[in-house]
């Protein structure tokens, strides 16, 4: 049986100067509950709530009982302690110029990094082996990897616009060892990759968090929620019960390929009025999942531990949702590995591989070497599919599949794994039955003849530019330029048609 893995992870904020709210309630609600169900969690204090006694003693109270490690954003105290100069506009501001480990030059990440892990010492008698950030670059990871010996860290979901922190096109779920080039992008050779494994937080809906509060006709400027984070009720989410129950049988499921992964827990940030519904309903949900023995429940340090031990390159894994919370027969399979993700998806209008996104070594970050000056930031990887950015003007975008010029519909997926590779049987479909198979090196789809047609809007050509030339496709985007070749001739419009047509995805 493979791993069905849960961490709780909470981290720390010691000041808020976007609403009026008491930051240790939720601290002390949330360690109340854990006790009472007898769970492990894992504590990422900012350098603000690092040098509050209240916290620091609500913490102690515990003992060693939990994880503690470093939430990496910047704060005035701690900017100020690093012998830097604070740009933000209140004690702690989210702008990514100021608050965002990119902000600043190589030379001051270091400093920051040696600040919060000198003051962390000093407070608990030892250095942390845990960190966090929504963002965080590759040269800030592979010296504190290197200097402090880590076991594990975690970044943001995909998103885009949230908060001004746009991270697209990663490996969706699970862990990767990130590239040294980016830090948002799994290493696909192992001398590239910095060895401390980055899960991916906050339990995204594998079904409609992709494109939530998208409009096919305006495009989506910004994303919305739909995770496990207990604040979240209105459309899904952590604040939703029936939504939990849903997110936790079907991320759970056991189709997985290597091991099925969630990130429970909610910041401080948010009042404990609006995250109290949910919390109290997930802690004893996962206590209950727990014995039955359909979870683990432990600290995110002991599955990167185990993560280290089990997998020298970041394996493949998938995350599979055979239908939606409200029960509208979508469907959703998620596809990561080392070279590219892929996501195929299908509903009652039919079927498409809605994103694939390649990885590549040597496709740097902005930030590497340079410092973000504006109050959003970015980072990505290289786009072959995107049914988001690809999308507007009442164009869907995906490549779909095509018999005689018309879209196809299907009656049913199974899904079945073998070793590294995930076979998709698409059932019924006006062609008859099609399989996709996703394995490291690409993508193979069997058929008795389809076109597999790649529909996109004029957005699209402002973003990436491509060219084809018999079987292979070269393209640019963000001046970087890549490659994708198949075993058919690409058509001027850079469909493929045939019996058994191969795409081959790693480099």
């Amino acid at each position: 049986m493979k791993r069905q893995i849960l961490n709780i992870v909470t981290f720390l904020r010691g000041a808020e100067p976007r609403s009026n709210v008491n930051l240790l309630r939720p601290l002390k609600k949330q360690i109340k509950l854990l006790k009472k169900c007898d769970l492990p969690a894992t504590f990422l204090f900012q350098y603000d709530a690092l040098i509050r006694d209240d916290f620091i003693q609500e913490i102690r109270k515990s003992g060693d009982r939990f994880e503690l490690g470093v939430w990496m954003e910047m704060n005035k105290p701690h900017v100020e302690a690093a012998g830097l100069n604070w740009t933000g506009r209140y004690v702690w501001d989210w702008n990514a110029h100021c608050s965002m480990t990119v902000g600043y030059t190589e030379e001051e990440r270091e400093k920051l990094i040696d600040a919060i892990f000198a003051k962390f010492h000093s407070v608990f008698g030892f250095y942390p082996r845990v960190l966090g950030a929504w963002a965080i670059d590759a040269h800030s990871l592979r010296y504190v990897a290197e200097k402090y010996g880590m076991d594990a860290f975690c970044n943001c979901k995909d998103q885009w616009g949230t908060d001004g922190y746009n991270l697209w096109g990663g490996y969706y779920g699970q862990a990767y060892y990130p590239n040294v080039n980016n830090a948002f992008a799994p290493a696909t050779k192992k001398e590239n990759q910095i060895s401390v494994p980055m899960f991916r937080m906050l339990g995204s809906d594998p079904v409609l968090q992709y494109d939530y509060k998208f409009d096919p006709d305006q495009g989506l400027k910004k994303q919305g929620v739909i995770t496990l984070e207990p604040a979240y009720v209105q459309d899904g989410g952590g604040g939703n019960k029936r939504w939990v129950d849903w997110f936790m049988k079907e991320n759970y499921c056991g189709k997985c390929l290597t091991f099925a992964y969630a990130q429970a827990g909610q910041e401080n940030s948010f009042p404990w009025a609006q995250t109290k519904r949910g919390i109290k309903y997930q802690y004893p949900l996962f206590d209950k999942l727990r014995k039955e023995g359909k979870i683990e429940v432990e600290t995110i340090g002991q599955t990167g531990k185990w993560f280290c031990e089990t997998f020298p390159v970041t394996p493949p894994s998938t995350i599979v949702a055979e239908n939606d919370w409200k029960g509208e027969g979508r469907r959703s399979y998620w596809y990561d590995c080392k070279n590219y993700r892929l996501n195929f998806y299908a509903d009652k209008n039919g079927f498409r591989i809605r994103d694939c996104y390649l990885f590549r070594d040597r496709y740097q970050e902005r930030y590497l070497g340079n410092v973000c000056k504006t109050n959003d930031l970015y980072y990505d990887n290289l786009p072959l599919v995107d049914g988001v950015r690809f999308s507007g003007n009442g164009v869907l975008a995906g490549l779909y599949f095509r018999k005689d010029g018309k879209e196809l519909t299907c009656k049913d997926v199974v899904y079945e794994e073998e070793k590294e590779s995930v076979r998709l049987h698409v059932l019924g479909t006006q062609a008859g039955d099609i399989t996709l198979t996703c394995s490291p090196e690409g993508v193979r789809v069997v058929s008795d003849g389809v076109t597999l047609a790649l529909r996109f809007s004029n957005k699209a050509k402002e973003i990436v530019s491509a060219a084809v030339s018999g079987s292979k496709a070269t393209l640019t985007y963000n001046n970087y330029t890549y490659f994708v070749t198949s075993n058919v001739p690409f058509g001027s419009d850079y469909s493929l048609t045939g019996k058994d047509i191969f795409i081959q995805l790693a480099e």
